[in-house]
């Protein structure tokens, strides 16, 4: 069964996707998105989930430090609304508190450049998701 993780930004959508096993995450693409405009390109999205025959989807819900929930959180909520609705498929909510900046903290780690983080980090973000979804599984 291949999982999609999803962490959803103002301006970009990180993609992952498991193993046919799910034991592991992959980044496929950092898909361009408006949210002003609500174009989230699901048509992008439809291909990735169909190509991959994707059964869940796991989405970032970036929860306060406190665990209450701001305009980033009730973002993902209702894009997990949108999902369901659309795809018909399971959306589970992860919390992601701190995945980006552990992706950041790596990617320096690593000596990536700033630009080519920028690319990236959201991407890196969606496979941490992901990943942590699948360790709480096993």
């Amino acid at each position: 069964m291949r999982i999609l993780g999803l962490d959803l930004g103002s301006k970009t959508l990180g993609v992952a996707i498991s193993d046919e096993l799910g034991w592991t995450a992959q980044g496929i693409e950092t898909i361009k998105i408006n949210e002003e405009n609500r174009d989230y390109n699901l048509k992008r999205l439809s291909e990735i989930i169909h190509e991959h025959g994707v059964e869940k989807i796991v989405l970032g819900m970036p929860k306060n430090m406190n665990g209450t929930i701001g305009p980033r959180a009730e973002a993902s909520q209702k894009f997990a609304e949108m999902l369901t609705k659309k795809y018909q498929l399971p959306v589970i909510l992860w919390d992601e508190r701190l995945t980006t900046m552990a992706a950041e903290r790596m990617l320096i780690s690593a000596d990536v450049s700033r630009k080519k983080r920028k690319q990236v980090i959201d991407k890196m973000a969606a496979v941490m998701i992901l990943q942590g979804y699948l360790d709480s599984l096993n």
